[in-house]
Formats: structure tokens, sequence, C-alpha cells
């Protein structure tokens, strides 16, 4: 192995990731190591570092990938993972690693840096990045960079409003994404067939009415929803990433048919380069340049305080 490495570290809602690379071309140079998230999330935090200094005992510098959004000293907007809303991951990783030069965001602007430095988004100046997961999010890119918000929380778009309700953010609800996520589609769809059946199943069952019905008015809404990101965006290419490009086939040219009638100037429409492991290989984009910087980077510092209140009932 060689004496000069970077370490990735992708916490995810079932498990975390780790990988190390060459310093200088930080592409993964070790097998991935997987770990369940059982546990606590502070005993999953302290497994995730031990486990880490057995892959590289003095890494140049450490790119980190997380659920939730990254505020202040801890994590936000992760109700659906027990124990890691208002986890100190920021201060963990500063105890662990001292002077090494860290970087840690959110699994999705992670992805788009992968995205940004080996992939679909590399040269774009103005984009954008959509994961189709278990979640629905997207990340923004304005200079070639991710921009998080004032908050960090720029492209959270499963918040995003449903003309149909009232239920938004503050009722417990993330309306987009309880109806186009793969989460949301394996939920409804089990209920109309009476089995579970996951979101992947769901786009092989063509000819069932009750499934065809479900399938087109979410992708009808995830195309409305990605039609209007461009139009506020104006970017010159969208990459689609996450666990539903299965089903590309189906997804991609449906957003492309509205994103043609519908934005003045239609961007670029492209799947993502990386699909497996795009967060962990966004962790060692955030390392490269965590190690070109040669300090501690948090890109959304901001105040620690919690975001105003989300009942999870």
């Amino acid at each position: 192995m060689s004496a000069a490495q970077v370490l990735g570290i992708d916490f995810g809602g079932t498990k975390v990731a780790l990988a190390t690379a060459d310093a200088g071309s930080p592409m993964v140079s070790s097998t991935p190591l997987r770990m369940p998230t059982t546990g606590g999330a502070d005993e999953v935090v302290r497994r995730s570092l031990e486990a880490a200094r057995g892959l590289v005992a003095a890494p140049v510098a450490v790119g980190v990938s997380t659920i939730g959004v990254v505020r202040g000293d801890r994590i936000r907007l992760a109700p659906n993972v027990p124990g890691w809303e208002g986890i100190e991951l920021p201060r963990m990783l500063r105890d662990e690693y001292g002077d090494t030069p860290v970087m840690i965001d959110n699994d999705v602007n992670a992805a788009a840096a992968a995205e940004l430095r080996w992939g679909a988004l590399r040269g774009v100046d103005v984009g954008a990045y959509v994961n189709l997961g278990t979640g629905l999010a997207a990340a923004l890119v304005v200079g070639g960079r991710v921009v998080g918000g004032a908050h960090g929380a720029a492209g959270e778009i499963g918040y995003l409003l449903d003309p149909a309700t009232d239920d938004c953010y503050a009722d417990g609800h993330a309306p987009l994404e309880e109806l186009v996520s793969g989460s949301a589609l394996a939920s409804r769809g089990s209920a109309l067939v009476g089995r579970p059946v996951a979101a992947a199943e769901l786009f092989t069952m063509a000819g069932d009415p009750r499934v065809d019905a479900l399938i087109d008015g979410a992708l009808r809404r995830l195309a409305q929803a990605v039609a209007n990101l461009c139009i506020t965006l104006d970017p010159e290419r969208v990459a689609v990433g996450g666990g539903m490009m299965g089903a590309a086939d189906r997804i991609l040219p449906r957003i492309a048919a509205l994103l043609s009638r519908a934005v003045p100037f239609p961007p670029q429409l492209v799947p993502a380069r990386f699909i497996d492991d795009a967060p962990l290989l966004g962790a060692l984009a955030l390392a490269a340049e965590a190690a070109a910087s040669r300090r501690y980077v948090q890109p959304w510092p901001g105040p620690s305080g919690q975001p105003r209140s989300r009942p999870t009932s």
C-alpha cells in the first residue's frame, strides 16, 4: 500500500463503507470495507473509525459522506435513521483525526462531487445531480462546485410541496419524497398488490393497471420537479443517479420529454457514471479536496442550532 493514502468513509442508512486511495490519484485502491449500521449511532461511528485505523494508520486526508445534512457540529434532517439526528459527527471526526485535513458533506452532495471530479458532470459549470434511491434529493452545482445553501440544505427536493395537499416539513412530511422515492413506491406498491415488493420490481410489472398508474403518477411528479429545478437553476447538464436507475430506460425518457417542453433552455440529461458506491467515491473526492486545502473543511459551518421541529409521526 502506498505510504500516501487518503481515506473515504460513507455513513449510509443501513451500512458504512470505507476505502482508501492513492493521494495523487484518488480512485479506490483498496477493496471497500462494509459494515452494518447496527447498534447506537455513536457506537457505529466508533466502530467505523476503529475499522478505518485498520485500513490506513495515518491518512493524509479524510473525506466523509453522511446521511442527513451537516450543520455546525451536528447532523440534521436525518429523522429516518435512529440516533443519527443531532449526532456530533464533525466533532468526533476532529477528535479522531486532529490536524489531518478532513472534509464532510451529505451523501448526495458527495456523490455529486464524484460526478464532478470523474464522472458525468466533469467540466460542468452549472449543473445538477438528482439522486433517485430509497430517498429523493438533489445536489446543485454552480461555478463548478457543489453549493450547500445558507444551512447546507440546498437541493433537499424531497420536501417540495404537493399541490394536492397542505402536508409539509413542519408536519413531519417530505411531500415529494413520499410520492416518488424508492421507499414510497415500495410501500404503495406493496399495498396495491398485497405482498412486499421493491420499487425495482414494480418497474417490471408492466400490464398491471394499478401498478402502471402508480408508476405513471410518480414519474409525472418527478419530471415536474426536475423541470422546475431546471427552470430555477438553468443548468447545462443534469446527471441522474441512485438505486432506481435500474429502470433508467423508463425514468430518463419521461424526464427528458418534459424538459424539452417546459424548460426554456433544456439541459443535457444524462445517467450518472457512478451508481454503486457513489457516496463512497464522493467521500474520496472530498478527501482529495481536503488534501489540496491542507486543512479541516466543513462546507457549511454555520451555527449548530436545530431547524424548526419536524414531528416524526
